[in-house]
Formats: C-alpha cells, sequence, structure tokens
C-alpha cells in the first residue's frame, strides 16, 4: 500500500471513529465473502461493516483520541461495525449472527467513547431498543401523572364526603338532644 494510500485510509479510519455514536470490533477469520455480505445486510443502514488494517486503524484510532484499551484488542483478521444510530441494534445484530455463525468473535469495541469489552456488548445487546425503552419511560410517567391527577381529584371529594357526614352527624345530634328536651317539656305539663 502506498503512503498515499495509508494516509487517505487513516484519515477515513479517523473519520469514521468521530463521526460514530459506537463501534464494535469483531474477529471475522474463516468467515466467506458471502456470509460477510449477508452479516453487512442484517446490520442495516445504522451501521457500516469494514475490514481494517490493524497498524492503520491503531493509528487512526490514536488520533481519534479513542481508549488504548480498544486499540489493543486489535490483533489477528479485524472487522469494525461503525454505529451512527442505535448502538443496541446493531450490537444484537452482531450478536445474532455470531450464534449463527460461530466464526465470528466479538472483540469488544466502544460506545460514546468508553471502552467496552465483548461481555459488556453482549450485555448492551441484551437491552431492549431505544424506541421500547422510550416506550415504557413515557408509560411509567403517564401512569405517574395519573396517579398524581386522582391523587388531586381526590382531596376535594374526601373533603365534600367528610363535610357531608359531619353535617349528618350534628342533625343526628341535634335530633337525639331535642328528644330529650321534648321528653322534658311533656313531663313538665
Amino acid at each position: 500500500m502506498a503512503k498515499a494510500d495509508k494516509a487517505t485510509a487513516i484519515a477515513e479510519l479517523k473519520s469514521e471513529f468521530e463521526s460514530s455514536n459506537g463501534a464494535v470490533l469483531t474477529e471475522y477469520r474463516g468467515l466467506t465473502v458471502a456470509q460477510l455480505k449477508e452479516l453487512r445486510t442484517n446490520l442495516g443502514e445504522n451501521a457500516r461493516f469494514s475490514v481494517v488494517k490493524n497498524t492503520l486503524t491503531k493509528i487512526a484510532a490514536n488520533d481519534a483520541g479513542i481508549d488504548e484499551q480498544f486499540q489493543n484488542l486489535l490483533e489477528g483478521p479485524s472487522a469494525i461495525a461503525f454505529v451512527k444510530g442505535d448502538v443496541v441494534e446493531t450490537a444484537k445484530g452482531l450478536r445474532d449472527f455470531a450464534k449463527a455463525n460461530p466464526l465470528l468473535v466479538i472483540k469488544g469495541g466502544f460506545v460514546d467513547g468508553k471502552s467496552m469489552d465483548a461481555t459488556e456488548i453482549t450485555k448492551l445487546a441484551d437491552l431492549e431498543s431505544r424506541e421500547v425503552l422510550l416506550a415504557k419511560m413515557a408509560g411509567a410517567m403517564k401512569g405517574s401523572m395519573a396517579n398524581a391527577a386522582a391523587l388531586f381529584n381526590a382531596l376535594p371529594t374526601q373533603t365534600a364526603r367528610l363535610a357531608e357526614a359531619l353535617r349528618a352527624k350534628r342533625e343526628a345530634e341535634g335530633e337525639t338532644a331535642e328528644a330529650p328536651a321534648a321528653a322534658d317539656e311533656a313531663a313538665a305539663e
């Protein structure tokens, strides 16, 4: 590879690192071209899966300020899924493909500048998608607001019931107090 080509490749990788929400590093040893094409298709539009040269990737990662822990994973044949969008969706796609094709090994990656090892990437894949988590959060907030509204509505209702019970009690006490007084008046006659 010519020096100019190397500089261009490093600049492209650095740009990918800086513009991506995350990157997942994999080893693809033994996968066929057809399997790699299938993987790229499965990852969708949010991720770009690229086979990379380790030395050039280390230089680009260093220039982009990526954690050295990520750079230490660059051994053997490496490919990176650069994620622009939902990292969970890409992690799920890689995990599911790796289950079906054990030759794909997830080495680790980084999300929002934080290095992650393979187990953390797998845990990330176990999360529900961003949309589902946002929907659950919205549902919980709606439930909290409904409970607050019911609580605020209950206070005047309970006050009205208490006032009615107090009025009824006073009327009952007034009738019982009038009854002995009426009995005393009848006895006095």
